[in-house]
Order: C-alpha cells, then sequence, then structure tokens
C-alpha cells in the first residue's frame, strides 16, 4: 500500500510556505507557454506559441516561429535596404565609427586535396602598407607532425596564434596519447578566433592527414570555417583560385598537384602587388611531411647588357663654389 511516512513533513513544510524573501520554500515560476509535438507516419512535427511573458505583462512578440512558419515567396527579399543604407552612412572609419575598415592581407596563400595528401603553398613577401618588409618570410607554420598551417593577414597575429596552437596540441597529445585530427586544431583555432571577433587579424588554410583521410579547411577571421577539396586565401586568392577552378580534378596524383598549387601561387605573385618573391610548399602524406623552400624563386632584376654611360658635364649646373680643406693628422685637439 501506500507510505504515508511523510505526510507531517509535507503539512509543516505547506505551513512554513509563505513565499515571502525569508521563507525556505521559493514560488514556483510559471512558463506561461504553449508547446506540442507529436509523431506521424514519415517523422515529427512540433509547435509552439510566440508570446512571451513577464509576469501578468504580456511582453514582446517573438516572430521566429512565425518567420520559420512563412512560405518563402520566391525572388529578391529587401528588408535590409534601409539598414544597410544606415550602415554605409555610418561608415567613416574613425575611432568613435560602429564599423571597422577591413585591413589587407596581402599574402596568396593555398591548398588542395590530392589522391594520398594534402598540398599547401604560399608566396613569401611580407609587405608593410606599400613597402616591402620582407622578400622571404615563411607563411606556413607548423602545428603538429600531420597538421600545417598557411597564414595571412597581420604577421604577428599569425605568428602567435599558430604557436599557442601548436603548444596546445603537443599537450593535446601527450594527454591522449594519439596523434591529434585535423578537426580538433580546427575547432580549437575558430573558437579562438571568433571569441575575438576578427580583431585578431589571421586568415588560415589548415591541412593535414589523420585517421580520417586527408582534410583541408579555412579558417576566417571572425571564426568561420570552411571545408573545401581546394581553398585560396589572401588578397591573391582570385588569381589562384582561377587557376584550381581550370586545372583541378578529383584523384590528383602527387606531382601534378604539387604543379597546379605552383601554378596557383604563382599566378598570385603574378597578378597581386601584395604577394610576391618565392613560393613555398609542403606535402603532408601519411607516410610523412615534406617542405619545399623557395620551389620556385623570384625572377631576379633585369641587368642591360649595355649599361648607360653617361660622359662628364653631360649635366649643365649653373654655380660652381671651390673650396679648400685643411686636413690636420695627429692627437685629438687638446683644450
Amino acid at each position: 500500500g501506500f507510505s504515508f511516512d511523510l505526510c507531517k513533513r509535507n503539512a509543516w513544510l505547506e505551513s512554513q510556505a509563505n513565499y515571502g524573501s525569508s521563507s525556505i520554500i521559493k514560488k514556483a515560476k510559471k512558463t506561461g507557454t504553449t508547446i506540442a509535438g507529436i509523431i506521424f507516419k514519415d517523422g515529427v512535427v512540433l509547435g509552439a506559441d510566440t508570446r512571451a511573458t513577464s509576469g501578468p505583462i504580456a511582453g514582446g512578440w517573438s516572430r521566429i516561429m512565425e518567420a520559420s512558419l512563412e512560405i518563402p515567396k520566391g525572388g529578391f527579399s529587401f528588408d535590409l535596404c534601409k539598414r544597410n543604407a544606415w550602415l554605409e552612412s555610418q561608415a567613416n572609419y574613425g575611432s568613435s565609427s560602429i564599423i571597422k575598415k577591413a585591413k589587407k592581407t596581402g599574402t596568396t596563400i593555398a591548398g588542395i586535396i590530392f589522391k594520398d595528401g594534402v598540398v599547401l603553398g604560399a608566396d613569401t613577401r611580407a609587405t608593410s602598407g606599400p613597402i616591402v618588409a620582407d622578400k622571404n618570410c615563411e607563411k606556413i607554420h607548423y602545428l603538429a607532425p600531420n597538421i600545417f598551417c598557411c597564414g595571412a593577414g597581420t604577421s604577428a597575429d599569425c605568428e602567435n596564434v599558430t604557436e599557442m596552437m601548436a603548444s596546445n596540441l603537443t599537450l593535446h597529445r601527450l594527454n591522449t596519447g594519439r596523434e591529434c585530427r585535423v578537426i580538433t586544431a580546427v575547432t580549437m583555432l575558430s573558437q579562438y578566433l571568433f571569441r575575438y571577433q576578427g580583431y585578431i587579424s589571421a586568415a588560415l588554410v589548415v591541412g593535414g592527414v589523420d585517421s580520417t583521410g586527408p582534410s583541408l579547411y579555412t579558417i576566417h577571421p571572425h571564426g568561420s570555417v570552411d571545408q573545401l577539396p581546394f581553398v585560396t586565401m589572401g588578397s591573391g586568392s582570385l588569381a589562384a583560385m582561377a587557376v584550381f577552378e581550370a586545372g583541378y580534378q578529383e584523384g590528383l596524383e602527387r606531382q601534378p598537384g604539387i604543379d597546379l598549387v605552383r601554378a596557383a601561387i604563382q599566378s598570385g605573385i603574378d597578378n597581386d602587388l601584395g604577394s610576391g618573391s618565392n613560393v613555398d610548399i609542403t606535402v603532408i602524406t601519411p607516410e610523412g611531411v615534406q617542405r619545399f623552400r623557395n620551389l620556385d624563386k623570384a625572377e631576379p632584376k633585369y641587368k642591360s647588357k649595355n649599361p648607360l654611360f653617361y660622359p662628364k658635364g653631360t649635366t649643365k649646373y649653373y654655380d660652381e663654389i671651390i673650396s679648400k680643406v685643411a686636413i690636420i693628422e695627429g692627437d685629438a685637439m687638446e683644450q
């Protein structure tokens, strides 16, 4: 039968339920909504009302469920035209602007998946505004023995983010006792970049080979991720992507894959002022990693076979001042 052992306790608790600030029992809050669901022959139907309440007061009407039930009417939607016009009017890119001006990356980085692994490529030019700061920098960074990463954006951000992630992945390997998967590195990087909402200017191409096979991802500075068989990033990405779209095929062999990435990076170097100098290539396979530094070198500056020679007096001048200078050898002057 039933047990009535707790009747006295329940009666006492009910006597204490004044629901005041000093009450030991807190009044349950009413949810104020209606939700329901059924299982039909081929699936499930869920439904909900759209009223949000605050005590006895009806709050704002949620448009989420209502919008989700609307049947698309087709054609373009111009709902955000006024918002976009207002944002454009606010884009003075000053210190008080709500919109920050995007920085140009000035790089060409790319990667493809071939039959047995991944090929990553990058140029070697580092710029500081209109100035070439470094003609032979390294943009392909180590993350793990089976994972490498190409970086575009601010040099300091790319260096520090990849070094930090390489350290974290080392700890991950030691803790788990197995090699890292590529998606692990991508998830850690994307979550870290998303936390800073694009203020860390690091656009990354991550490639590697793990237990699931070859993988290739792009990670944008805001934290969004793409997974594709061939990718490009940086200011020369359009020129490089044109080469990939014209020449990429599934199941490429190793050497044709390397040649395709070399051609894509060279196209970025030739057509983008922010990219230049040499071509670096990294090949990742289950057997190991091969890194080719300066696989293609920049063409040397043109030197004329017949250098120009101007005889003395070719350039006219109007004034001439000749001064006599006396050179005295000896110890330093004494006071």
